[in-house]
């Protein structure tokens, strides 16, 4: 038995719904019923990072980071790839330069979508603390 295990169908059209455990996701080629599919992944990467940023926040002894808030973007080519993936990270705790640089690579070690990507892909992050 396979690790993960999801069904998609798509009815008509470029939508699809994805049964993924006990949710549905829904994600639209075209991007007017739900999110396109690079769109999720950049949201999903996020998702994904977000988290593992906390685990290396919390091994280095930082256990409070707050509120923490990514506002991604991408870049695509000119066949509607990704061609690049910047994250600016937002922290509400007033964590110094350095400690954040290593919560960042730290966080890029954890990050299962991160180590999935093709480097080329992988996010180019910009952290910033005492942020709200």
């Amino acid at each position: 038995m396979s690790d993960i295990e999801t069904t998609t169908v798509s009815d008509e059209g470029y939508a699809s719904t994805s049964q993924v455990g006990d949710f549905d996701l829904q994600i639209d080629a075209t991007g007017e019923t739900g999110p396109d599919p690079n769109t999720a992944l950049v949201a999903t990467y996020a998702s994904c990072y977000i988290p593992a940023f906390r685990v290396g926040a919390q091994q280095r002894g930082i256990e409070d980071l707050g509120t923490v808030q990514i506002d991604a973007s991408a870049e695509l080519d000119d066949d509607d790839d990704l061609a690049s993936i910047a994250f600016d990270l937002h922290v509400e705790a007033d964590v110094d330069e350095d400690d954040l640089a290593e919560i960042v690579e730290r966080g890029e070690d954890i990050c299962h979508v991160h180590s999935a990507l093709r480097e080329e892909l992988q996010a180019d992050i910009s952290a910033y603390g005492d942020a709200f």
